[in-house]
């Protein structure tokens, strides 16, 4: 829904597969063969495996195919596949193998999520509590991987490991610049942005320099803006905070579109630091403002299904939200939090 909206990023051609689709598939493959592994020469029951009916129909004299070495995988990738308890598989060889050792489901078509098809794949999955401990932000990133949400926005000191944990996903790393209150000067919020995506960050959110845009300072405002674009490069996407509960009408106008002009490509409605959140009104007032060229984010006071589907109707093309989990299944939330 949003990729006419985002930068493109090194297209490949028909056939090719990225480094991510090889990592996951070599991981799906190590699964699978350790799973034979541990079943010995015989399925569950004392049943044949594959490989002794492959045997029974083989004519006299043929030779069996040689098993595809399996590959090597670094202590990273271990973890990472400790963490996540992937399973999956190919074909249907390695679907009879997981049968045989048990499995009532398997997961196929690698690179493909079921909940990507909905409202999950507008959604970033946000944690950007002060207190968040290591032990929140890897079940953000599990919850991340399983629902298929379009990123996890954390803060920029948890990027690294989010970088390492979704990996392969499709998941995408986001974090935050010049939060909360975007009052950083701007050759600061430029470093903060350069660091996080040398870190791992693929898209960043940064809030304006708010007191500039009421002052009418508007050249500081489009030079805030325009140096976290050009430090982060056209491959990282930048959305811009603009905290619309704190600006008039005017100024909502005025900031979405030096955004626009700066080069962002989303502007954004809130941090939900400032006692307000997104609102039907305003995410349909940005969206009339920047017309289809870029993207708008609404944030702040996302509890629900209804309410995603309001904003989306409104014109937003990405949804913040902590309580994402509850919002594809339909579930109520609390009504306090990002």
């Amino acid at each position: 829904m949003e990729g006419g909206l985002e930068r493109t990023r090194g297209a490949r051609g028909p056939g090719e597969k990225d480094d991510v689709t090889n990592e996951y598939e070599d991981l799906i493959e190590i699964i699978t063969r350790r799973v034979m592994e541990e079943l010995g020469p015989q399925g569950p029951h004392g049943s044949s495996t594959a490989a002794e009916r492959d045997a029974s129909v083989r004519p006299a004299g043929a030779e069996a195919a040689p098993a595809a070495r399996a590959p090597d995988h670094d202590a990273e990738t271990r973890e990472r596949l400790k963490l996540f308890s992937v399973s999956g598989a190919r074909d249907a060889e390695e679907t009879r193998a997981l049968a045989e050792a048990g499995a009532s489901r398997v997961v196929a078509t690698v690179g493909y999520c079921p909940a990507a098809d909905g409202l999950a794949s507008l959604i970033d999955h946000t944690l950007l509590k002060p207190d968040a401990i290591r032990e929140d932000i890897e079940r953000l990133c599990r919850e991340a991987a399983q629902f298929c949400f379009a990123s996890v926005c954390v803060n920029p000191n948890w990027v690294p490991l989010c970088r390492d944990l979704l990996r392969g996903t499709g998941v995408r790393v986001c974090t935050v610049i010049g939060f909360p209150f975007g009052t950083h000067l701007p050759d600061v919020k430029a470093f903060e942005a350069r660091r996080a995506v040398e870190q791992g960050a693929e898209e960043v959110d940064m809030v304006i320099n708010i007191g500039a845009l009421k002052s009418k300072d508007y050249a500081l405002v489009e030079q805030d803006i325009r140096g976290v674009v050009q430090a982060v490069g056209k491959a990282t996407v930048v959305k811009v905070i603009l905290e619309t509960a704190l600006l008039t009408r005017d100024e909502k106008i005025m900031g979405a579109s030096l955004a626009k002009a700066a080069g962002a490509d989303y502007v954004k409605t809130s941090t939900g630091y400032a006692g307000g959140g997104a609102t039907v009104e305003d995410v349909r007032l940005l969206r009339e403002t920047v017309g289809p060229e870029i993207g708008v984010k609404a944030s702040g006071g996302i509890r629900t299904q209804e309410d995603v589907k309001a904003m989306v109707a409104a014109g937003a093309t990405r949804i913040g939200a902590s309580a994402g989990i509850k919002i594809v299944r339909g579930e109520a939330a609390e009504s306090k939090g990002y």
